[in-house]
């Protein structure tokens, strides 16, 4: 592979898992709304900002509405319920559950009069997932499951949401310059996540917030590397190599993550949470490599 294909893997492998610590750590700090808000709209603005003043065409009134839908699902909901999560839900098992996100789109891709026949991997695959999650939340043991059960249900709807997105972004015709998307994108996601904040009432209380130096480098980690990096290299792949490639980072990203929060965080890593990790990262690469494997 080219070097720059190679960088780009490893920003949506290792950029990535480590967003889920860089979240948990702000969290702690700043209201969650507030944190995915202000992480995806700088992101948005500053990527956005760059390629228009490096040529790129305004984007007509079209691509934004189509942006507002992609940014709503994808970051809205999706990113927003994973920073909401991360208050109380251990940041490796967050990774865990929202790795499912292919099964959701072989899921859908089965909905409906054109729908692909499953095979019998992709049923393994949707079977050893489940199993998966219920070893999170399944109350077994003196201390019950490692995954609550409200947070589970918020973590499947913000799966489903990424899912949804990612789907109708498929079908669109791309832009001149891809990146420019994806920065309309996140000011899109980031616009509706601030809005969802004050609603929420997030910013009454900001002023009494105390930041230390750990809260700050972590929203900066997360805007420069975590958004404009991890989000912009996953874009760019897309283009670049077959999209089962381009989601592998969906396998990687809960073992960097499971292995950061328990290194840095003192997250739990018990034999329960190693044998969730292994089933599920099985059934995602199940999943997403279906095709080749079932050569």
């Amino acid at each position: 592979m080219r070097p720059r294909v190679l960088l780009a893997f490893a920003a949506t492998w290792l950029i990535w898992g480590s967003t889920y610590l860089a979240i948990a750590f702000a969290v702690a700090e700043i209201p969650p709304f507030i944190v995915a808000g202000v992480r995806n709209l700088t992101a948005g603005v500053l990527l956005y900002g760059w390629l228009r003043v490096r040529g790129a065409a305004r984007p007509t009134a079209a691509h934004w509405r189509r942006s507002l839908i992609i940014g709503f699902l994808m970051l809205g909901i999706g990113n927003g319920a994973v920073t909401w999560s991360e208050q109380a839900e251990p940041s490796g098992i967050v990774a865990l559950v929202v790795s499912l996100v292919p099964l959701w789109l072989m899921m859908f891709g089965w909905i409906g009069r054109a729908g692909l026949r499953p095979l019998a991997l992709e049923v393994v695959g949707v079977a050893l997932g489940l199993f998966g999650v219920l070893l999170l939340v399944a109350p077994w043991g003196s201390t019950g499951g490692v995954l609550s059960v409200v947070g589970l249900f918020v973590l499947l709807a913000s799966t489903i949401a990424w899912a949804a997105g990612s789907l109708y972004s498929r079908h669109l015709p791309p832009l001149p310059r891809p990146l420019l998307g994806s920065g309309m994108e996140m000011i899109s996601g980031g616009g509706a996540l601030l809005i969802a904040s004050a609603w929420t009432g997030e910013w009454h209380g900001i002023a009494a917030t105390h930041l230390t130096s750990r809260g700050v480098l972590s929203m900066v980690y997360l805007v420069a590397f975590g958004s404009i990096v991890g989000f912009s290299a996953y874009k760019w792949l897309l283009h670049e190599v077959r999209p089962a490639l381009a989601g592998t980072y969906a396998f990687v990203n809960p073992v960097v993550a499971v292995l950061l929060g328990w290194t840095f965080a003192g997250e739990p890593l018990t034999l329960r949470v190693a044998v969730a990790m292994l089933t599920i990262v099985s059934a995602v690469a199940m999943i997403t490599l279906r095709p080749y494997l079932s050569r």
